[in-house]
């Protein structure tokens, strides 16, 4: 009987373990807000200062390759050339047409980075605003979305008689690939971002605390965002 928790304790305690559950959430859209926020905001300023160069081509290139050599010195892993390119081509994704611009870029940074580096490879317009939504209104993981575009999805969607019999199909097959959220802190690419490292074999403990240590210093450093 001594160790049975009376119930209004017991209640106490669920309500303290979800109030850590809801700052574990907010630390995690930080990060990717962040996250997304400054690969745009990165991709965007490449894209302005190549524009001023008279050999657009070669000085992009020595541009790129610089850039990935100081940001790596100073910040470490994250930085190679072909991140910074990918960076680049984020925001040339999006930013060509400037009356959507806005509504991209809201869609963008409510998705991981994951999302966005594996939509970005979607040639079809329509169909990379179709899989934009619907990652984030279905609240779909990374490995959904991959196997969504993979076998064409969206194209069968628009050309199948049934539609509710694709999207039934879909939903079935990609049950066991639905989102963890204890997944996307454990990214590499996240990892990296917030400079912690990354071939550690962290159990859930050690990356909750490595995490609650760097945060802090993290979200100061954040400051007031970057300018859209």
């Amino acid at each position: 009987m001594e160790n049975q928790i009376p119930s209004q304790q017991h209640n106490f305690y669920s309500e303290i373990k979800q109030i850590l559950a809801s700052a574990k959430n907010k630390v995690h859209s930080v990060v990717n807000s962040a996250m997304v926020e400054a690969y745009w905001s990165i991709g965007k300023r490449i894209v302005e200062e190549e524009q001023k160069g008279e050999a657009k081509a070669k000085y992009g290139s020595y541009l790129i390759k610089e850039l990935s050599k100081q940001l790596t010195e100073e910040f470490g892993k994250g930085f190679s050339i072909a991140s910074i390119k990918n960076f680049r081509q984020f925001y040339l994704t999006y930013s060509s047409d400037e009356s959507t611009l806005q509504k991209s870029y809201t869609l963008c940074s409510q998705l991981t980075w994951s999302h966005n580096r594996r939509i970005m490879r979607v040639t079809d317009p329509k169909a990379k605003w179709y899989y934009l939504e619907e990652s984030l209104n279905q609240n779909w993981s990374v490995r959904t979305l991959d196997r969504n575009i993979s076998t064409q999805y969206y194209q069968r969607l628009l050309h199948s008689p049934s539609k509710e019999l694709v999207e039934s199909e879909m939903k079935e097959n990609t049950k066991d690939l639905e989102l963890n959220p204890e997944n996307f802190i454990k990214n590499p690419s996240v990892l990296e971002f917030l400079n912690l490292p990354t071939n550690f074999a962290y159990t859930e403990q050690e990356l909750e605390k490595a995490l609650i240590d760097d945060i802090q210093q993290f979200l100061l450093e954040l400051g007031k965002g970057f300018a859209f």
